[in-house]
């Protein structure tokens, strides 16, 4: 809560009051309005990685334009797998039932002639001698028969392999290879743009700085123009907000004297065509609300600074110098 200071003891009683009504208003007398506000691309409402210049968590954002995650679905148990139907039987070498039935005819076959030969005074396998070459021409086919059944089986299993790999069921390189940033199959949403870490160089942090006086100099002039130069538009149309409702009130918010006591890096990072970089600072400044229409003092103290901790977020193209970054979110800091 900012201090509230009187420099004339005979302040007369309505202006006590209107300062009275105007406390709850002008609670927070800084840049942004003690709120945190601003984008930080796809990582806007994850939390920043603590440091030492801010220890503790950064506040959620309350002002945003950046789309909220959609909440994730909890995963559902799989439904536990049917039984595997018992295996079948080994097939016979001979073919399954076009062997048994070979078999079977050759051993008729045996049989019938045994029979003819009892039957005929030559007993029972007088009948075989003559059959011979029969047998031996059957045993051949059977043969044959097995041969080109195997040779079937083999040709039909390439045809059915190379069927498999033509369609996706093969393991080839590159096959059904997706490189985000599309919808997928069934029109699902669009994937986010994937972040790399991105390496800073000192003269970034001197831009942080520059950054962080300047834009609390032109907020301090209500300047939106030069605002345009430091502040992403999201950003300046949060301060523009601020600024009207400081003149609603019929104040201003001067702000000067900006020193940069410490700082370090959150994170950095590029993500899509834009690079981010998310640093903590613990800053002094002189903090006033400015009466617009006698220049006195509201709150605030002229001569003793305060200090602030605000973690706030900087974009640029990405791939460009320094002086583009610009202001994209201010989190304040418990």
């Amino acid at each position: 809560m900012s201090t509230w200071t009187s420099h004339s003891k005979s302040l007369p009683a309505l202006a006590l009051a209107l300062l009275i009504a105007l406390a709850p208003a002008l609670a927070e007398a800084k840049m942004g309005g003690g709120a945190s506000s601003g984008s930080r691309g796809t990582r806007t409402f994850a939390a920043p990685p603590a440091t030492t210049t801010a220890p503790r968590p950064a506040a959620p954002m309350e002002r945003s334009i950046a789309p909220q995650p959609a909440p994730q679905p909890q995963a559902q148990p799989s439904p536990a797998a049917p039984p595997r139907p018992a295996a079948a039987p080994a097939a016979s070498p001979l073919g399954g039932s076009f062997g048994r039935g070979l078999l079977g005819g050759l051993a008729g076959g045996l049989l019938g002639a045994g029979l003819f030969g009892l039957l005929s005074g030559n007993g029972l396998m007088g009948g075989l001698g003559g059959l011979a070459s029969i047998i031996g021409l059957l045993v051949q086919i059977a043969i044959i028969v097995v041969l080109a059944r195997l040779a079937f089986q083999w040709f039909a299993n390439r045809r059915f392999a190379g069927a498999m790999g033509g369609a996706g069921g093969g393991s080839r390189p590159g096959a059904f290879a997706f490189t985000g940033g599309g919808t997928g199959f069934g029109g699902g949403a669009p994937q986010h743009p994937k972040s790399e870490p991105l390496n800073l160089r000192p003269e970034d942090f001197n831009a942080f700085e520059r950054v962080l006086a300047d834009a609390q100099s032109a907020y301090s002039q209500e300047d939106i123009g030069r605002l345009h130069d430091l502040a992403t538009p999201e950003m300046v149309s949060y301060f523009s907000d601020d600024i009207r409702a400081n003149a609603r009130e019929g104040v201003i918010n001067r702000i000067s004297d900006v020193k940069l006591l410490q700082g370090d890096l959150s994170e950095a990072w590029r993500e899509g065509s834009d690079d981010y970089a998310t640093v903590a600072m613990r800053f002094s400044l002189i903090d006033l609300f400015i009466d617009r229409a006698t220049g006195k003092i509201v709150s605030g103290d002229a001569v003793q600074p305060t200090q602030s901790t605000e973690v706030w977020t900087f974009r640029r193209p990405a791939g460009e110098g320094p002086q583009a970054w610009k202001l994209s979110a201010i989190q304040q800091t418990a």
